[in-house]
């Protein structure tokens, strides 16, 4: 049985873009019998950029809740807060004395920001290490990741190389799981769903400020009686990827027979968001309003993980004279 790892962070409420591309996947993998998932909330990344206790930590909570609303089972897997497994600080600290300086400096996350240095903090530069300490705490085998985050798994691999290399075998060198290549999910204003872009969908809004959210979406002002491009559309993108294939495909005739408004695909798509999480919604509600329910799901993971972070934590220090 392989042992997969997962985090996402917790740098806002989840979107419907964290849902599509990365919640809901990681359950389905986890569902396999052939794997031992381990899920955790990366708050302690959150820290290179939210200062602010309070929106921490609701976005922490908010996060947790909607893992467990969408179907995770703190019994099942083993299910966590970063923060809350202080193994792995003293494990990056050994980590970065094996990595080195180029290393990191190429690392995505500096250099999309390395033009403007003084919006660089020491965290933000040393965050691979962390990621890599996040991974091979727990003797991960394989690591669910897209293209675009290869990158991060390339330099856990050489931190754990050189350490074992000059160490002894110590730490477990994990494989990347290349996520399937899904469609992007377009934010209200066409881009990328992203917290960064402030363009989000919060499907476990209440349903007022979620229909707020979803009449906001972007489109073009062509009139209501022509027909129009539904692939040029983001609220047909979205309801694609929502609804059952009979109706996007109901839909699509209507944009193009005319005589079919913006406003009534909006009203569509919030009607099939509404639908397919009407559980999700009802269960993080109830979530949310009992923060100690969410912190005993919550424990039962922290537990077993400190348990395994511990264990490794005594095989590094031995292999380090400590």
């Amino acid at each position: 049985m392989a042992r997969i790892l997962t985090g996402i962070q917790s740098t806002g409420r989840p979107h419907l873009g964290n849902l599509l591309g990365a919640m809901l996947p990681g359950l389905a993998l986890a569902q396999s019998t052939t794997h031992e998932a381990f899920f955790f909330i990366a708050d302690l990344h959150t820290l290179t950029t939210i200062k602010d206790v309070a929106s921490r930590q609701e976005y922490t909570y908010a996060t947790a809740a909607a893992w467990l609303s969408l179907g995770l089972d703190p019994n099942q897997v083993v299910f966590y807060r970063q923060s809350r497994v202080p193994e792995v600080c003293e494990l990056v600290w050994y980590l970065s004395c094996f990595a080195p300086y180029p290393m990191l400096a190429n690392a995505h996350a500096f250099k999309d920001k390395s033009q403007r240095l003084s919006t660089v903090n020491a965290g933000l530069f040393t965050y691979p290490v962390l990621m890599a300490a996040d991974i091979l705490l727990y003797n991960t085998e394989v690591v669910p990741v897209g293209q675009d985050q290869l990158q991060h798994l390339e330099i856990t691999r050489d931190i754990a190389n050189s350490f074992n290399h000059q160490c002894g075998d110590t730490f477990t060198l994990p494989e990347a799981k290349l996520s399937p290549t899904t469609p992007t999910v377009p934010g209200v204003d066409g881009q990328k769903m992203s917290k960064s872009y402030k363009n989000t969908i919060d499907v476990f809004l209440p349903e007022k400020a979620l229909k707020k959210a979803v009449m906001s979406i972007k489109t073009d002002s062509t009139p209501l009686g022509q027909p129009k491009d539904p692939d040029r559309c983001t609220v047909f993108r979205l309801y694609s990827m929502l609804a059952p294939e009979a109706q996007i495909v109901t839909m699509r005739r209507r944009y193009q027979a005319g005589n079919y408004g913006y406003g009534h695909a909006k009203q569509e798509l919030l009607a099939v968001i509404l639908d397919r999480f009407a559980e999700a919604r009802q269960r993080f509600k109830a979530y949310i309003t009992d923060l100690p329910a969410v912190d005993a799901q919550l424990a039962l993971g922290e537990a077993k993980a400190r348990k395994i972070a511990v264990c490794t934590l005594e095989k590094v220090r031995s292999r380090l004279g400590y």
